[in-house]
């Protein structure tokens, strides 16, 4: 049975706090999406603001593989005539082959946020759709708070489904608005509505409780062909149904199609390209998708893992274009150690001398602070450098820093830096925004000379975890350096009661991690 993806990314999702999508940001996300395999696309309300308006124009000239380009819009306002309406007028105006139109589904609302009669309300919702179907549109009734709605007044929730029906709406979306409902009263639900209508039904859920995929799930389970969701779960308030996890859900777990096999091996890549257009971090905890979904970091677990992967996963990774990882701590065994120095290429034998160095080493190093889940590229180096495989690149002399601020004047820093690179004495200084800054750009100054590699890698991310907040400003101090180049990302670590000595330590594995793959 195939199921029918709406993807509301671009307008419920663009309600989330903390995001503002450009235009070029819509177009590229419009395009992930339809190479994802997502049938419909809700582009947003033409009626609410420019922007919206100027994506449904510019999408027009971007050749789209199969999804439909969806305008969205409320019902005419009460006691207007349609065709007088100005929001109808923009939404048909955007031209797309699709419209969502939004009515009132809760009598509640009806009276005391519309401020008109229930009859008048089930009037907009019939002439609406009519009139988006006269123009030639594929029309989808979204039935906005109708659990709500028919858990108060089934029968009027009801009578609103039937004035859509009469207008000719192609499918009837039952939304959780305020994302209240239960998965059990979804199901019980939905199939009343089913008994009594011979549309085809979809559902539009809002995750307040947590349960906006179960209760996605459920209702696809019962009769639903359509799922409304959003990538990565963005919405307004708790967001939306993820379809993130959704997508899988459906194709793996219910024997549902939705999108092709090789479509779904780029979920995991595409959702993590939406969130960095979107600028919000990416949930390492994420079902699926997330960095951490299939990661393992008990030693029995990666023990197990390594023997038979179905021991602790419940499905294969690459099937959603994940990869399974093993993390190393003081928490992990010997295990988890002798698969990392496998995938480094390293051969480490069970019991020997140096693999008790390493497990030493690191449970000394975490007990110091460290962390090497988000800091595998220092924990790669680690490992090498016990085993005698590597040298450091450079020895540092000594750094000095200069911090000057004038008045209200911008503040400035100066690092001066001593190196000893292959057996010679460096110096540079580096100017910028902050110690960090400068400090780096000091660093650089020297190496990019010798190594000229190093100036493809970029700093990504920089992030500071203060260890033991009860020691005030002498706290220990965790910095994580997140760096990429053409080709790959890598993160690296530093630990110290100093933040200056934590970053430079976390900054120099950067960029030794950059020439050991030389």
């Amino acid at each position: 049975m195939s199921i029918k993806l709406f993807d509301t990314t671009l307008r419920d999702g663009a309600q989330t706090e903390g995001i503002s999508f450009s235009l070029e940001d819509k177009l590229k996300i419009a395009k992930l999406l339809d190479e994802l395999g997502v049938h419909y696309i809700e582009g947003g309300w033409p009626g609410s603001n420019p922007k919206d308006i100027e994506f449904f124009k510019a999408i027009k000239k971007v050749p789209l593989i199969q999804a439909k380009i969806v305008a969205f819009s409320s019902t005419r306002r009460p006691n207007v005539k349609v065709e007088d309406d100005k929001n109808i007028e923009t939404l048909l105006k955007a031209d797309t082959p699709a419209v969502a139109i939004f009515g009132k589904c809760w009598d509640f609302h009806v009276t005391d946020a519309l401020k008109t009669t229930l009859e008048e309300n089930l009037a907009m919702i019939k002439e609406t759709v009519a009139y988006a179907k006269k123009a030639g549109k594929e029309v989808i009734f979204d039935a906005e708070h109708f659990f709500d709605g028919f858990k108060k007044n089934r029968t009027y929730a009801m009578k609103c489904l039937k004035a859509a029906t009469e207008g000719g709406a192609d499918v009837l979306c039952l939304c959780d608005t305020n994302g209240g409902t239960l998965p059990h009263e979804v199901e019980k639900i939905v199939w009343d509505v089913k008994r009594e209508t011979v549309k085809p039904l979809g559902i539009h859920a809002h995750n307040d409780s947590g349960c906006a995929v179960a209760v996605s799930e459920v209702a696809v389970n019962v009769a639903c062909v359509q799922i409304q969701g959003t990538m990565n779960g963005y919405g307004e308030r708790c967001g939306n149904a993820n379809l993130c996890s959704i997508i899988p859900i459906l194709q793996l777990k219910m024997g549902k199609q939705c999108v092709s096999d090789e479509q779904l091996q780029k979920l995991t890549e595409i959702s993590r390209h939406i969130a960095e257009i979107a600028n919000l971090p990416m949930s390492a905890h994420q079902p699926f998708v997330g960095r951490s979904a299939f990661s393992h970091k008990g030693g029995i677990h990666v023990s197990a893992v390594t023997k038979h992967p179905e021991t602790y996963e419940h499905l294969k990774p690459e099937l959603v274009g994940n990869e399974r990882r093993v993390t190393v701590s003081e928490l992990s065994g010997v295990s988890n150690l002798l698969v990392k120095a496998q995938e480094y290429g390293v051969n480490l034998e069970k019991g020997s001398k140096e693999a008790k160095e390493v497990m030493q080493t690191l449970k000394d190093l975490e007990h110091q602070g460290y962390s090497f889940e988000e800091g595998e590229a220092s924990f790669e180096l680690l490992l090498k450098r016990t085993m005698g495989l590597v040298k450091p690149a450079l020895e540092l002399i000594e750094f000095k820093i200069q911090t000057l601020k004038k008045g209200e004047g911008e503040t400035r820093v100066k690092a001066e830096i001593v190196l000893k690179v292959k057996g010679k004495k460096q110096k540079a200084e580096g100017e910028g925004d902050g110690p960090i800054n400068a400090l780096d750009n000091a660093l650089r100054k020297v190496l990019e000379n010798i190594y000229p590699q190093i100036k493809t890698v970029k700093l990504t991310d920089y992030k500071v975890r203060v260890l033991d907040s009860a020691s005030g400003t002498a706290a220990k101090v965790r910095v994580i350096v997140e760096s990429s180049d053409e080709a790959r990302a890598w993160g690296t670590v530093g630990v110290s009661t100093n933040v200056i000595e934590a970053s430079w330590l976390a900054l120099v594995d950067a960029i030794e991690y950059k020439l050991l793959g030389l």
